[in-house]
């Protein structure tokens, strides 16, 4: 196992800092002494997350940047090189998933999501490898979810852009294979943060919260074991992780007990893991037909 000896005086940049896991791993790095650059849309959320830095002797920029948009985030990374002389860390967090059935899915969230969660991806690591290169040192952090390796329902958009998420991190893997630069990818599974939310085309938590006693009822009335992957954690623990990482170099990071056990599952004998899922799709099914029949015809999805 490589190792980076240390976080100390490293220039690393964060992009969906402002809250959630880019905020909380800003904070973890910040007293290890990194020198950050925050990037986020929400300004104000960022500078307040700057000056709770600071107040502990931290370092950190806030730069409002909307990755999607390839000038801004080429900017960002530009900009981090005239002003700081290099970049040490990338880490690609911005994020953000959707509530839709496949044919409720409009060709808009399709493209939003894509933009967002995979091509923002090469908006940053292009100009940031001509950086590592010439360094000869680096660390590209792209943060995936574990629906970057298993499919889930009624996010099928984000599914798909998270699987080329894993995709677009291995090709890099192999395109830096012996240059002194690392690329990881990383698969949170459920973390306590805004992320349920604020998913586009309407929050996910509600789905969560009804759909949880269904799934239980369904798994207890059939006498199936639901997958063995931990519960919530907060966005502190998944932070924890992520430094692990970064001072240990590794291709993937699970961040939950059992998710690697169940990815592994899923890739060897997929249909025993999607047995392991029925209680929860069906769940979820029944959950989101009730979430449904509750809208309004102006909220109804295009009906194909």
């Amino acid at each position: 196992m490589q190792t980076i000896a240390m976080v100390n005086g490293k220039i690393t940049i964060i992009t969906g800092a402002s809250s959630g896991i880019g905020a909380a791993l800003a904070e973890l790095l910040a007293r290890e002494g990194a020198l950050l650059v925050l990037a986020a849309r929400r300004k104000d959320r960022l500078d307040a997350l700057v000056r709770r830095i600071r107040s502990h002797g931290g370092t950190a920029i806030a730069v409002r940047c909307d990755v999607t948009d390839r000038n801004a985030a080429e900017g960002l990374i530009r900009d981090t090189v005239r002003r700081l002389g290099r970049i040490d860390i990338l880490v690609n967090n911005a994020g953000r998933g959707h509530l839709a059935g496949i044919e409720e899915t409009a060709d808009e969230i399709i493209e939003r999501m894509f933009a967002l969660n995979v091509y923002s991806l090469w908006y940053t690591i292009r100009p940031a490898l001509h950086v590592m290169k010439k360094q000869g040192s680096g660390h590209i952090i792209n943060v995936a979810s574990m629906a970057g390796k298993v499919g889930f329902p009624y996010n099928s958009a984000y599914v798909a852009a998270k699987h080329a998420c894993v995709g677009f991190t291995q090709a890099l893997r192999l395109e830096l294979m012996e240059t002194g630069i690392h690329a990881s990818v990383v698969c949170p599974g459920s973390v306590m943060t805004a992320w349920a939310s604020s998913t586009e085309g309407g929050a996910m938590l509600p789905l969560f919260k009804e759909s949880g006693p269904i799934i239980k009822t369904i798994a207890a009335e059939r006498g199936m074991a639901l997958p063995s992957i931990e519960g919530v954690l907060s966005a502190e623990s998944v932070a924890e992780k992520i430094l692990e990482c970064i001072k240990h170099p590794v291709a993937e990071v699970y961040t939950h007990k059992g998710s690697r056990e169940f990815v592994v599952l899923s890739a060897q004998r997929r249909e025993d893991a999607e047995r392991f899922q029925v209680p929860v799709v069906l769940g979820e099914r029944k959950a989101y037909e009730r979430l449904k029949a509750k809208q309004t015809p102006r909220e109804s999805k295009k009906d194909y």
